[in-house]
């Protein structure tokens, strides 16, 4: 099953279930209010029937408008890490985003005025289905509600400002993520083998393969819930591989005008335009 968050009249969003052609609306805000509704979640969404919109021409709005977590992952493809100059980490980079920074499938990414050190990363985003503590890593794929796509576009300068990375990651209106959230039953475990890649203007900037995460889904899960409790509609960002334009000599960054594609094989496709913001 596919699933996303489309506007609507008045301002509004709702959760839709794609079909051939179409769109379903179903009756819930968005896909974090569909997941808040319980384990039965799937059979609500594959079963409720409402208005039809035609899917060319859609509004997505971002997969799940207000997460409780927006957890992310860095350093977790070894061709980024070694881009970086970094060690292998031995265990998961964490580091977090803000509701903020997310915007939808093909929304304009706004450039902050206060940096010209704009950079891409495609990766694989997880959705979770259900509340979990202690998940042991041999039940974590349970606990995933879909998965998606996401860039963690992220401003260098900011990011290198202090030892913390979050001040470069959550800028607003930065991170486009969905066009849908995609149900386990109709991917591989864990999402693992899938093709991910990014272009700009049409220059494929980055090609990659889940396959090679240096933590998988799994792990990820199971780690993350030691620390705290996952619930559903929380974001996980599992990290981008090799090919950023930080990675790069000279370090290339995205301009105002640029086109940024963003795309993992069987889930879809994201599309952003960079505008710059003013003061």
């Amino acid at each position: 099953m596919r699933l996303s968050t489309v506007r609507v009249a008045d301002h509004q969003t709702a959760a839709a279930r794609q079909e051939v052609g179409e769109l379903v609306l179903l009756p819930y805000s968005d896909i974090g209010a569909l997941l808040a509704t319980g384990d039965d979640w799937q059979d609500r969404a594959a079963s409720t029937g409402g208005e039809r919109l035609p899917l060319a021409g859609a509004s997505f709005a971002p997969l799940v408008p207000h997460p409780n977590k927006i957890i992310c992952l860095g350093l977790n493809y070894t061709t980024h890490i070694k881009e970086m100059g970094r060690p292998t980490p031995a265990h998961p980079t964490l580091f977090a985003k803000y509701d903020g920074s997310l915007i939808g499938a093909h929304d304009d990414i706004h450039m902050p005025p206060v940096s010209d050190d704009l950079d891409w990363e495609a990766e694989l985003g997880v959705v979770i289905g259900r509340p979990g503590r202690h998940v042991p890593r041999r039940k974590a794929l349970e606990y995933v509600a879909g998965y998606t796509v996401a860039n963690d576009v992220t401003v260098r300068d900011w990011q290198h400002r202090t030892r913390e990375f979050l001040s470069g990651k959550t800028f607003e209106a930065t991170t486009p993520i969905g066009p849908v959230l995609v149900t386990p039953d109709e991917l591989p475990p864990g999402a693992s083998g899938l093709t991910i890649e990014c272009s700009v203007d049409g220059h494929t900037v980055q090609k990659s393969n889940t396959a090679d995460l240096l933590f998988d889904v799994a792990d990820v899960i199971a780690y993350v819930s030691t620390i705290i409790t996952l619930l559903p509609g929380d974001l996980i960002l599992t990290g981008t591989p090799g090919g950023v334009g930080a990675g790069r000599d000279p370090k290339v960054f995205l301009r105002p005008g640029q086109e940024l594609v963003t795309a993992v094989e069987s889930i879809g496709e994201l599309r952003n335009t960079v505008v710059k913001d003013r003061l």
